[in-house]
């Protein structure tokens, strides 16, 4: 069976507060796996590890064949969208976007435009990021996550912001995205998004993951924090 992110047994732990214990999972392509769990449950945390942002205290993290951390820092084909990204708030969406592109000089304007019109932004538009509606910015993130086309998405909580139709566009998306073979791991506090999208579900508590198998209804009794 093909993985395409092995985490196994990783722990964290930040001063005395134990985030992650002896935390395990598998993603195969073309499928979309849902974290759930409390605010500060160790989601994020979870996330930043397999990205390579932070360093687990203990256990590995294997994505696409390479360790994080000893074979590459970064995974190479993956794209986030993590608590809030950072942008150029006095530039257009579009420059935002063509800033980040020329890092890694894997794509050109024509990508980016392509990508801004399938979060349903406007490529032309000269509007200052820092005066984008929450949900605008939101839409922003989710183009930088995916415009350049990774094997593996990371969404902490993507649809933040967004309203019905946003969110039913941005649904349609990823699973267009997991047909294409992409996986990708989203944390969610709705239910919606979680039954709609999502192969398999994970469950956030006091460190521990463990998967749901039954319906996901129990796992939503908290309200967000």
């Amino acid at each position: 069976m093909e993985y395409s992110i092995i985490v196994e047994n990783v722990s964290k732990s930040y001063r005395e507060q134990q985030v992650l214990d002896q935390v395990s999972l598998n993603c195969q392509p073309g499928k979309i796996y849902g974290i759930v769990g409390k605010n500060g449950s160790g989601k994020t945390v979870l996330f930043k590890i397999i990205s390579g942002l932070a360093k687990p205290d203990s256990g590995t993290v294997m994505v696409e064949n390479e360790r994080i951390g000893v074979d590459a820092d970064f995974p190479e084909s993956l794209g986030l969208i993590i608590e809030n990204p950072g942008f150029l708030f006095t530039s257009s969406g579009f420059n935002n976007l063509k800033y980040m592109a020329s890092i890694r000089k894997k794509i050109g304007d024509d990508e980016i435009k392509n990508t801004m019109a399938k979060v349903g932004l406007d490529w032309k538009s000269k509007k200052w990021v820092g005066r984008y509606s929450l949900g605008m910015r939101q839409r922003l993130g989710i183009a930088q996550a995916i415009m350049e086309n990774p094997d593996i998405i990371i969404l902490d909580e993507p649809m933040n912001g967004l309203d019905s139709a946003g969110v039913e566009e941005i649904r349609k998306l990823l699973l267009d995205m997991k047909q294409r073979g992409k996986t990708i791991l989203l944390a969610s506090h709705n239910k919606e998004d979680i039954d709609q999208l999502c192969d398999e579900v994970y469950r956030m508590e006091s460190g521990k993951l463990r998967k749901e198998e039954q319906q996901y209804d129990d796992i939503f009794h908290y309200a967000p924090m």
